[in-house]
């Protein structure tokens, strides 16, 4: 069940020019128990002044709008809002656009034609301060930053960035999109443990959240691509 602060239904702005998206979605959202849509927008210009009016959790934002286009709107969110999660949709998993809403500040992203399930676990992900990346995205954000890619990977022996073969292990769970309780699980060790590892190999490879520790992981070839 998705709350907020004191059990309160996460708080979620829809942002996209096309209005049967923008209707569909929050209509969507609407027959999601613990979810509670608070406002639509229909470019980046209206979604910055629904988030400062409205103060909400997670916005759903359309990353091709009019006026304000959502890369730059989900970067000024960053800025003045850094607590408001921002799940960028997509129509396609475009390379370009997909990586630059990630540097922009975006910590989800969906296509949309997303389902209920799908548009709900990235909703709780994000505004729970994880990254939240639909598989079709994620192997297209892979072909991107190794597109991107001037030198070659380190040998198999030297981790990037000073990283332990513990802190890379760690890393390769978050992109696998485990949470921290999930990989003391698996590792089996403390959730204190796990957060002082996420801690020390976020400030070593200068992630600012695990959307960009994700795609620090592929780029640097430390998780194999999902499977189509």
């Amino acid at each position: 069940m998705s709350e907020g602060a004191a059990g309160a239904p996460l708080r979620v702005i829809v942002a996209d020019d096309q209005r049967v998206v923008r209707e569909g979605l929050t209509l969507m959202l609407e027959l999601i128990e613990g979810i509670e849509p608070v406002g639509a927008a229909a470019d980046g210009e209206e979604a910055l002044a629904m988030v400062a009016a409205e103060l909400p959790d997670v916005v759903l934002m359309d990353l091709r709008m009019p006026r304000l286009d959502g890369i730059e709107a989900t970067r000024r969110l960053a800025e003045t809002h850094p607590r408001v999660g921002v799940v960028a949709l997509t129509t396609y998993a475009d390379d370009e656009t997909v990586v630059a809403a990630l540097q922009a500040g975006a910590r989800g992203y969906l296509t949309k034609d997303a389902g209920a399930e799908q548009i709900q676990s990235a909703v709780e992900r994000v505004a729970a301060g994880e990254a939240a990346i639909d598989p079709a995205v994620q192997r297209q954000l892979l072909t991107a930053v190794r597109r991107g890619e001037d030198s070659p990977p380190p040998p198999d022996d030297e981790l990037p960035d000073g990283l332990t073969p513990r802190e890379a292990e760690v890393l390769e769970l978050i992109a696998a999109g485990l949470s921290n309780g999930e990989i003391a699980d698996r590792l089996v060790v403390s959730a204190a443990t796990v957060k002082s590892h996420v801690n020390h190999l976020f400030a070593k490879i200068g992630a600012r959240d695990r959307a960009q520790a994700v795609a620090y992981a592929y780029q640097h070839e430390l998780v194999a691509p999902s499977d189509p």
